[in-house]
């Protein structure tokens, strides 16, 4: 049995029931929640380890839960749209999203999607790879993947699952230059199906990120071929 708990946000109670059903199959616990408003409360009461957010919420937004949330939490949040619009997409990564189904969906693609996530960020029951052990550091950079921590000078920035695993693929490799699709082998293990837009969106994040912590030259973009490792100099705007 997971000793993690998943919010489940969708207005309309079938959806809510299918995706329950489907992770008290794969040994989650859950709640649920039908409205932006009830989603904040519930995330607040119950800590769940992830939340999965209906975009099309009623009132309050999807997108906009995710904002408030943002603010105060670094919970990973799986988004889910009755569109597949590569606007909403993006934005909802650069939110601060970690992944995205559109409906409608396959119950056991949103499960492995779950725990690919909850994987990355390893959480309680998840096993870890060992070799994920040590600290990187180029410049003011520094990266320890047994703890997920990345600072800047000793400043602790915070980056999303995702954002942490391609920062991880370029630091671990710095004289390498990453394709979109060498960083998607790295980032996305469970081979799931993201476009190059959503990794150019990650890279952005962690780019400001890093930026607003003084590294603002922590990722070299190569015309035409990828991105790499930068010279992560402290104070670089």
């Amino acid at each position: 049995m997971h000793d993690r708990t998943i919010l489940v946000v969708d207005d309309d109670p079938h959806i809510r029931d299918v995706i329950c059903f489907a992770l008290q199959k794969a040994s989650y616990s859950f709640e649920t929640a039908g409205d932006g408003k009830e989603a904040l409360d519930k995330a607040l009461l119950c800590n769940p380890s992830l939340i999965v957010l209906d975009i099309g919420l009623p009132e309050m937004d999807g997108l906009e839960v995710c904002r408030h949330l943002r603010r105060t939490s670094e919970v990973p949040i799986l988004f889910l749209s009755a569109r597949d619009d590569e606007i909403d997409r993006i934005v909802g990564l650069e939110l601060g999203a970690d992944d995205y189904v559109t409906k409608p969906f396959s119950p056991r693609e949103l499960t492995a999607r779950v725990s690919a996530i909850l994987k990355r960020y390893g959480a309680p029951g998840v096993d870890r790879d060992s070799e994920e052990e040590g600290s990187l550091r180029q410049g003011a950079l520094s990266l320890n993947k047994a703890q997920r921590d990345v600072s800047v000078a000793g400043a602790r920035v915070a980056l999303t699952a995702i954002e942490f695993d391609i920062l991880a693929a370029l630091i671990g490799r710095p004289k390498i230059v990453f394709t979109r699709e060498r960083i998607l082998e790295q980032a996305y293990r469970d081979n799931m199906h993201v476009s190059d837009r959503t990794i150019d969106s990650h890279i952005r994040n962690i780019r400001a990120k890093l930026g607003a912590a003084g590294c603002g030259d922590a990722i070299d973009t190569v015309h035409g071929v990828g991105f790499r490792l930068g010279t992560c100099s402290a104070g670089a705007g």
